[in-house]
């Protein structure tokens, strides 16, 4: 039996062992375990096991992790969110859906100091919800622009995602977080402009609006958010610069949030021992799915499905942007039902050689890397939207249970259109996502 069948029972096996709901950490290393001894045997496997685990956990940039989560816990209970909605309501919550559009723009800040989707989503869902059933958002707009807004946190650096996805691929973190920034841009304008247009031809969905407020009140909310734009450009301009390493501006920026929130009272009664108990559970579920993933590829190395596989998509004749296409359509059916750190784990080492082994507008090796990681995780955003998992989706009708799910994805289906439109402008013009990097990086 060759490789490639054995590989394609054991991803057959893996998935029945996701079907009946095993953590996918855990069935990544069983069924990786399982093909490594089928192809090596037993032996093989305890030698490789030996020194697997510490070869993984002693990767210096993977401390990243625990201090970039870390960093959301202390932004969280700093109470940051509030003065963030504040600032951008001031700005824009006047215009006709610009509570709305105020919500997505304070995700997206947000983000920029938490790097979790979710967290971003549970957070300002809590401070935004509220204010706007008081202003008589229909539910679906409601829900709908908190669930997308949330889905910013995946693509605004500094993010977790970005940083696993740039250990896999082998690349820079520094100019991967460049290279998501005007992407990031574009998705919080998009999701803007689609506020506007749904209040426009639906004036229902949104509520009266709101008096302008003057620009010293303005001035003043703004003022109120110094500490996301002074610890959002110490880490950013510091990385950037050279002046810090990525975990040196993860260690910088999480002592910022910290004192930010000790300074604001977020670590009293018992809010120190939750960022602590929040930043240890998020790290050791991250670090069990990092080891079955590489258990995995493991057994996809010796079974050589990677470059089988590439080896088979180039002898199809297809063009470079079917091929494209097509791989990421498999990342939005992923998406409806793994996390995003599970598909970049399962998905990145099969994927990846396929792209790098095709011709794209004359792009070099690290540019079509850096490009084709920003696309998947524009895709993997809308996985956190789209049925039957939808993890945003579910996050606010558990704040808001008279809200139901059906209600949201009803509401997500514009924002979703733009995602694709999103997504084809990124695949037809690589230079949105790599001109900072050849500029800067």
């Amino acid at each position: 039996m060759t490789g490639t069948t054995i590989g394609l029972i054991i991803i057959g096996f893996l998935f029945l062992l996701l079907i009946i709901r095993v953590h996918i950490g855990v069935a990544m290393f069983l069924a990786g375990a399982l093909g490594y001894a089928w192809i090596s045997g037993v032996d093989p496997l305890m030698a490789h096991l030996k020194h697997a685990v510490y070869a993984r956990y002693s990767v210096y940039d993977l401390s990243v992790v625990p201090l970039f989560l870390m960093m959301g816990q202390f932004a969280t209970q700093g109470g940051l969110s509030q003065a963030l909605f504040r600032a951008a309501n001031s700005f824009i919550g006047h215009w006709r859906g610009g509570m709305a559009m105020a919500g997505i723009a304070s995700c997206a800040g947000f983000g920029a100091i938490c790097g979790s989707s979710l967290a971003t989503a549970a957070t300002m869902s809590h401070v935004v919800l509220p204010e706007l059933r008081r202003h008589q958002y229909a539910p679906s707009l409601a829900g709908a622009s908190l669930a997308v807004g949330g889905t910013l946190g995946m693509l605004i650096p500094p993010s977790v995602p970005l940083v696993i996805y740039a250990i896999l691929a082998e690349q820079n973190i520094a100019k991967v977080f460049i290279a998501s920034f005007l992407p990031g841009v574009l998705a919080i304008v998009g999701y803007i402009v689609v506020v506007g247009l749904m209040v426009h031809f639906k004036p229902e969905l949104a509520g009266p609006k709101s008096k302008a407020q003057s620009w010293s009140v303005r001035l003043k909310t703004l003022a109120a958010t110094w500490p996301v734009i002074l610890i959002f450009g110490a880490v950013i301009f510091g990385i950037y610069t050279g002046i810090f390493t990525p975990t040196e501006a993860a260690a910088v920026g999480t002592v910022a949030t910290g004192l930010m929130a000790w300074y604001t009272g977020g670590l009293k009664n018992g809010g120190l021992k939750r960022c602590m108990q929040g930043t240890a559970i998020g790290t050791g579920m991250m670090f069990l799915i990092l080891v079955g993933a590489d258990m995995l590829n493991s057994f996809f190395a010796v079974s050589q499905i990677p470059a089988n596989f590439a080896e088979w998509v180039q002898g199809l004749g297809l063009s470079p942007l079917s091929v494209l296409f097509a791989i990421l359509i498999v990342y939005i059916l992923l998406g409806c039902v793994m996390d995003s750190l599970s598909m970049i784990l399962l998905t990145v080492p099969i994927f990846l050689p396929v792209i790098l082994g095709l011709e794209f507008w004359g792009l070099g090796i690290d540019e079509k890397a850096i490009w084709f990681g920003i696309l998947a995780l524009v895709v993997m955003e809308m996985g956190l939207i789209t049925p039957p998992v939808g993890m945003n989706v579910f996050i606010i009708h558990n704040i808001a249970r008279d809200i139901s799910p059906g209600t949201i994805f009803r509401g997500i289906v514009p924002f979703l259109t733009w995602d694709v439109v999103r997504i084809v402008i990124l695949v037809m013009f690589p230079s949105i996502s790599l001109i900072l990097v050849q500029r800067f990086g």
